[in-house]
């Protein structure tokens, strides 16, 4: 079964059309103008043709699996297939198994509630809270931020040489980071990881929206990712890896779908036959939308042909950081240096401002959505921008004067969807609000940095 849906006709010259980019939003400084997006590594707006495949599918919406019914079983197989598209999308091996989640971090909970008993597990402090955290329960070694790629494969081995050989072990990489942008050298560290008998988890939440992923070819365990940051909204995610792990874990959750069979015993109580397939870790109604918004977003990109979008991407990035390198006050962030490889993913403070109030003047002032703060990985953060933790304060920091440190910083990101006129105009305003200052004050409301519009204009 099938639903026919519209087929895109997308150029790779262009930037992939996305919903919103006919957006305008209202100016502190008065009149309209069309909304720049420039924060998709915290979401990116949905491809269009995810959308139009989504709308093509929802009048035969209907439960998954044991329906007897048409639209049951239409619903089924679209599930299925999708499971399909998005194994071929990571390059999965024969025996890796797909399972459907929620969110990366959702991804990295499972994957952590599967671990075996006693098992070590290595991770960097670089990583997002979401590949950092979901590790508590476990042995958790925590690796210092490396300064090169050479440096962080030769962390993981220090450390993976000393560890205990007796017992399972995993190490948790992202691929790309959140924060800086960077591509982070996942063959070598998988390498090292299988030397030293351990496993090893990528995080892809930033790298798959940005480059193709593949598993067998990177020799990584399992990868986790995101459909909201891959063009495709509606609340999914997803683990792909392994199974004998997952297959030897209690279900993530308990409840139908995770179930095989259930019988009441003699004694009162119940005995209960899980899955071994993904559907061990899937109880509960799936969310069939999301799953397909994912493969629909996989065929898109896909169909685009990676290696233009990259090349494309890459002139974006170029050209973002070839503009704030000529603002003096502009310190962009790095762990591994200017000429490391990157995605659109660009983090910086800007000297003798507070960080909150210039991301919230590129919003009033500009019609620019940026994103500013720690984003979700605050040792990372600190670590860039050589400060410790403390209270945010107003507006998420202190005001920072002329050659003090930053106490947060600025994110832009962008991606396939990305007009070259909204690079243009971020370059601009940035020149122009270091050069000539915000035209408005900015204040608190609610835990947000917005135009103080009691105040006087500046």
């Amino acid at each position: 079964m099938s639903v026919s849906t519209l087929a895109a006709d997308q150029s790779v010259c262009a930037p992939l059309p996305v919903l919103g980019s006919d957006v305008t939003v209202p100016l502190v400084t008065g009149g309209d103008v069309t909304y720049a997006a420039l924060d998709y590594a915290a979401s990116a707006p949905a491809l269009q043709r995810v959308w139009d495949d989504v709308a093509a599918y929802a009048p035969y919406y209907g439960s998954v699996h044991r329906g007897a019914g048409y639209l049951s079983q239409l619903s089924t197989d679209l599930f299925e297939s999708s499971r399909v598209t998005v194994a071929e999308f990571l390059g999965c091996r024969a025996d890796d198994q797909v399972v459907f989640t929620r969110s990366t971090t959702d991804s990295l909970n499972l994957l952590a509630a599967a671990l075996p008993a006693g098992c070590q597990v290595f991770v960097f402090e670089t990583e997002h809270h979401a590949s950092l955290l979901p590790w508590r329960d476990a042995r958790v070694t925590y690796l210092d931020a490396p300064r090169t790629p050479e440096q962080a494969v030769a962390t993981l081995e220090r450390a993976l040489a000393g560890r205990d050989p007796h017992v399972p072990a995993l190490v948790c990489v992202t691929g790309a980071s959140n924060v800086t942008g960077e591509l982070w050298p996942v063959r070598e560290l998988a390498a090292a990881a299988h030397a030293h008998g351990a496993r090893i988890v990528l995080d892809a939440a930033q790298l798959a929206p940005h480059h193709p992923v593949d598993i067998a070819g990177l020799d990584v365990d399992w990868v986790a990712f995101s459909g909201h940051k891959l063009y495709a909204p509606f609340g999914s995610g997803v683990l792909a890896g392994r199974a004998d792990w997952l297959v030897d874990a209690e279900p993530y959750l308990a409840g139908g779908g995770a179930s095989r069979k259930v019988a009441r015993r003699t004694d009162g109580g119940v005995d209960v036959e899980w899955h071994t397939t993904a559907a061990r870790h899937e109880a509960g109604s799936p969310n069939v939308i999301g799953v397909y918004s994912i493969a629909a977003a996989c065929k898109a990109l896909t169909e685009a042909g990676f290696d233009s979008l990259v090349a494309r991407e890459q002139r974006l990035v170029s050209r973002v950081r070839e503009g704030l390198a000529g603002v003096p006050e502009v310190k962009v962030l790095s762990l591994f240096g200017d000429d490391a490889p990157r995605v659109g993913v660009i983090s910086f403070v800007v000297e003798g401002w507070n960080s909150s109030h210039f991301a919230a003047a590129l919003s009033a002032e500009y019609g620019i959505g940026v994103r500013d703060g720690l984003f979700c990985a605050h040792p990372l953060v600190r670590t860039l921008l050589g400060s410790e933790p403390q209270d945010p304060g107003e507006c998420g920091a202190p005001e920072a004067a002329p050659g003090e440190r930053s106490l947060n910083a600025i994110r832009v990101s962008f991606g396939a969807g990305t007009p070259d006129e909204h690079i243009e105009r971020f370059v601009g305003a940035v020149r122009e609000l270091v050069s000539k200052g915000a035209r408005w004050t900015y204040r608190t409301e609610e835990g947000r940095c917005v135009p103080d519009r009691g105040a006087a204009q500046v």
